[in-house]
């Protein structure tokens, strides 16, 4: 994995993400912007949910990146546990924030959607019990990431909890399946989805707006803390007698 190791170097990885970091933010704000408008003002209402069904252009990116986020940190572990990368464990951590605001903003929407939809704001299901529990993993391994640091650990330790973190995605991706479950089953796939076109095409605008927002916001969470570490660096070498 030539191209991998080549972005292991930090000096050769913040010359791409500098010029990167503000088209995916500009561009990710822009598509938002735009797949906002159309849904609230060019699409018609759920002939069952009414106007509530426009939460769905914030509800569904917010779940996706939610769980690619977690998939961020179990890939840099991976790449810290198995090749040692410089950049694996700043990755990991510059995912970790973010993935859990998007978790919690899922969390928050759905509860939003469900009060009309469903009745209640919350409900102990397959769905929303395991990405609460994604939402607390998230907690616990900025904590973790933090413990380490302050023992001057090596990163090992927050990446192997990030790979068995992963359990919960297919758990959550497939929990409408496996239990009866009071969150509708799965309607969008890769090929075909059960909501109608009129109201389902400004959604992937903001799926891709969000997910370029979110790859901005990791690289600029990067930079920072590869600023950070050279800083403490430099503050060590000159506390040296």
């Amino acid at each position: 994995m030539p191209a991998l190791h080549a972005l292991a170097n930090p000096v050769r990885f913040l010359k791409i993400a500098r010029p990167l970091t503000p088209v995916l933010v500009w561009t990710g704000l822009a598509l938002i912007v735009i797949g906002c408008w159309a849904g609230l003002t060019q699409t018609p209402p759920d002939y069952l949910q009414g106007e509530t069904v426009r939460i769905l252009y914030l509800h569904v990116p917010c779940a996706w990146l939610g769980m690619a986020g977690w998939s961020g940190i179990a890939g840099a572990s991976t790449a810290l546990l198995v090749w040692r990368h410089p950049l694996a464990a700043i990755a990991a951590r510059a995912c970790a924030a973010p993935g859990m605001t998007f978790a919690g903003l899922c969390l928050l929407t759905g509860a939003i959607w469900g009060r009309p939809t469903w009745g209640t704001y919350w409900q102990w299901d397959g769905r929303l019990t395991s990405m609460l529990l994604l939402f607390f993993v998230y907690g616990g391994y900025l904590a973790l990431v933090r413990a380490d640091a302050e023992r001057g650990g090596d990163g090992r330790v927050p990446a192997v909890f990030g790979v068995a973190g992963t359990v919960l995605l297919p758990i959550i991706r497939y929990s409408v399946v496996w239990w009866n479950s009071l969150h509708q089953g799965p309607s969008i796939g890769l090929t075909s989805s059960t909501i109608d076109p009129a109201i389902l095409w400004p959604l992937p605008l903001t799926l891709i707006g969000f997910t370029l927002l979110f790859a901005g916001v990791v690289l600029m969470r990067m930079r920072a803390l590869l600023a950070q570490a050279k800083a403490d660096a430099r503050l060590r070498r000159m506390a040296r007698p």
